[in-house]
């Protein structure tokens, strides 16, 4: 087996970005240390940095220099070439390689793009430094257009090419076939060609969401100035439309995702156009582009200002319509760092076509023992994807719900359900260009489950004085209503607390899904991914002083989620004392926490070991451990922090994670109660969410488990 992977390409356009993507992802799943790598890049514009280099290190934050990750550009390799110098071509190129052959677990490379208008040229290059790399080969053949036929003979001729100069090809991708693309190809393609070693070959069909353009990359194309619609430059384009004939006329032309071209001072477009975006007799346009350096009056100017609702990207540019047109006709759409949900499409659907395990077993030796957070965080969604769960979400109108929401569908990590206005949910997810991909939509009051949730309400909370009128406005409360679905097991697990507070999300759970029989507190613990290992730390975010007792429950309780989590819980007791070195009311509870917490655990037949009261140091540091509690199992290596209270613990948490380089902060995840329901920080991102619905559709597997 080999440290690394060369993706060859056979064309341009063949959608080799989103391999490499989904191919980086893999890798950076199990193992530790992982570089890119471009021999040749093309040439720069403006400046530029290689966007597939750029996207790799940005997305993946991989550990190094932008210079290490290529060796030449195309016009370089191309004079060297002319002058006769391919050796010194191949010998520094693979001088790069090896350092960071050395440095690195695993190197992926990448081969040309085929755009430099020289493709027999570029192909001889591509296979001159892989045979010299010694890497085996994955290559991706462009099905776009194309029939099963030309597919095959085209892969069939570049594979025995390629082993006839002695290269190993590993695998083969028809990327971004067409939908009627039989699978039986693969299998003819297999048949026919005689690789050295047995052929993985996969298709993933064309999605024309990675290969169609954005308004960003209008704005780069065109080097547009946005005039209006801010907040939506992240919306597909689908086609282009000039408009240059009366109103009446050019309405009959607009399609989904059309981009309308005009010339600034032609109002009655801009307004038929924006007009049109609120008809439900025409599909949305993706925006406007008003040319030749002209914009609308001062009047029409004020009337699209107060044009309420209105997200619509509206564009100048100095160039006139028939230029503007032409430059837009070369322009295709590219997967930037820039758009998490481009980015989860990609993965989405390579993981979809593709037998991940399979690709992983020929390309990982060995995997590393040591976890990051990026490898931590692949674990968890790969896990909720293996029985999925149906999740629900009460802040179905939150910008960050909706956008966690289109990557969760896309790869497929559970099933989502949004409670809210249906139709405002829809309004803003086309406000924000996302792609809901078919999420359930509810509207408390206007479900079929509406009465019989108020009374199973009103049945459980009538002893607290509740009346049956009470019930129904709780009921008409998103939050109640989707703990209510995950009480009844219409839902398996709740997640919420974007724009609602702690006190919301977790209110509702408190009255009617009640804790465990053996919790008698419900706290919460933070995942806590630093550097190469993940530990918990509990309770930063729920009880402000909780007493001995409750100290003791919410030590075994953080244990058992570290269990669930793949984390060998050793539980640190954490005070500003070490075993009997000081003393004093906060020490001492400290000191009797950890006492219950092992009786409790010996009641129960849970093996896990405890320690307390212990610093922060001792706790994590074998050399202190060794002076300050020299016979304990616990001190030196813990993995489970349980904080005196909460103001410790929550400073601790958001110390740790905004001081400690390459931490992150996954939680906080609830325990204790019946069924998941997980509260979110307000400040949490898009990746937060997600994270945390991964977690809760794994707590939700555990309890179908018991």
């Amino acid at each position: 087996m080999s440290k690394s992977l060369y993706i060859a390409a056979t064309e341009a356009r063949s959608g080799k970005s989103a391999i490499v993507l989904g191919v980086m992802q893999l890798l950076r799943a199990h193992v530790q240390r992982v570089a890119i790598f471009r021999p040749i890049i093309n040439d720069p514009v403006d400046g530029a940095q290689d966007h597939d280099i750029d996207l790799m290190l940005k997305h993946f934050k991989l550990e190094m220099e932008y210079d290490q990750a290529y060796a030449y550009t195309l016009s370089e390799a191309r004079r060297l070439l002319n002058e006769g110098q391919q050796t010194l071509l191949l010998e520094n190129t693979l001088n790069k390689f090896k350092e960071l052959e050395k440095e690195y677990d695993f190197v992926l490379c990448e081969g040309t793009d085929y755009i430099g208008g020289n493709a027999a040229l570029e192909y001889e290059i591509n296979t001159s430094i892989v045979s010299n790399l010694g890497c085996p080969l994955l290559l991706v053949v462009n099905g776009q257009n194309k029939s099963a036929s030309e597919i095959t003979g085209s892969a069939q001729r570049t594979i025995e090419s390629f082993e006839e100069h002695g290269l190993e090809v590993m695998g083969l991708i028809i990327n971004r076939a067409e939908a009627d693309l039989p699978t039986s190809i693969l299998e003819e393609i297999t048949d026919r060609t005689h690789a050295t070693h047995p052929l993985l070959s996969y298709i993933i069909p064309d999605d024309k969401r990675l290969g169609n353009p954005t308004i960003h990359d209008v704005i780069k194309w065109l080097d547009a100035k946005v005039l209006y619609g801010h907040g939506r430059l992240d919306t597909q384009v689908d086609n282009f439309l000039t408009a240059a004939m009366h109103i009446g006329n050019f309405l009959k032309y607009i399609q989904d995702g059309s981009l309308v071209i005009t010339p600034g001072d032609r109002s009655d477009i801009i307004l038929a156009s924006i007009t049109s975006l609120q008809s439900s007799s025409y599909e949305n346009i993706a925006g406007i582009v008003l040319t030749g350096g002209l914009q609308p009056t001062d009047t029409i100017h004020r009337l699209i200002e107060g044009w309420t609702g209105v997200p619509l990207p509206i564009l100048s540019v100095e160039d006139h319509t028939y230029k503007a047109t032409q430059i837009l006709q070369g322009l295709h759409g590219t997967i930037d760092p820039e758009h998490p949900s481009k980015i989860a499409s990609a993965i989405g659907l390579f993981e979809s076509c593709v037998d991940t395990e399979e690709l992983r077993k020929r390309l990982v030796t060995t995997e590393s023992k040591k976890i990051t957070p990026f490898m931590f965080e692949y674990n968890l969604i790969e896990r909720a994807k293996v029985a999925r769960q149906h999740i629900v979400l009460p802040e179905g109108t939150s910008d960050r719900v909706l956008q966690a929401t289109e990557i969760l569908q896309r790869r497929d990590v559970v099933e989502v359900s949004l409670i809210g206005d249906p139709d405002a949910i829809r309004e803003q997810a086309t406000k924000l260009g996302v792609n809901l991909n078919g999420a359930n939509l509810i509207d408390p009051a206007n479900s079929a489950q509406f009465d019989a949730y108020s009374k199973l309400y009103f049945d459980e909370r009538q002893h607290k004085g509740i009346r049956m009128e009470d019930a129904r406005d709780r009921m008409s409360d998103p939050t109640y209503f989707g703990t209510m679905m995950v009480k009844t097991g219409d839902a398996d697990g709740m997640v919420s607390g974007s724009v609602t507070t702690t006190a919301q999300t977790i209110r509702p759970a408190f009255e009617f899904i009640k804790t465990k029989p053996d919790a008698s507190i419900v706290s919460s613990v933070f995942l806590m991914c630093m550097g190469d290992k993940v530990v918990v730390f509990g309770d930063c975010a729920v009880n402000p002083n909780p007493n001995a007792h409750q100290l003791a429950e919410i030590a075994l309780s953080s244990a058992e989620t570290a269990r669930l989590f793949g984390i060998d819980p050793y539980v640190a007791m954490l005070s500003y004392s070490t075993g009997k070195s000081g003393s004093g009311a906060d020490v001492q509870k400290v000191a009797e926490a950890t006492r219950i917490a092992r009786q409790l655990a010996e009641e129960r037949g849970l093996d896990i070991p405890i320690e307390g009261p212990l610093q922060y140091d001792a706790a994590v540091d074998m050399d202190v451990a060794r002076t300050k509690m020299p016979d304990s199992e616990v001190a030196g290596r813990a993995t489970v922090f349980i904080f005196p209270d909460l103001n410790t613990g929550n400073n601790t948490y958001k110390a740790v994670q905004r001081s400690v380089p390459g931490s992150t902060a996954i939680g906080p995840v609830l325990q204790g109660l019946n069924k998941p329901v997980n509260d979110l920080s307000r400040g949490c991102r898009i990746r937060d969410i997600v994270n945390t619905v991964a977690i809760t559709a794994i707590q939700a597997q555990a309890e179908k488990d018991m």
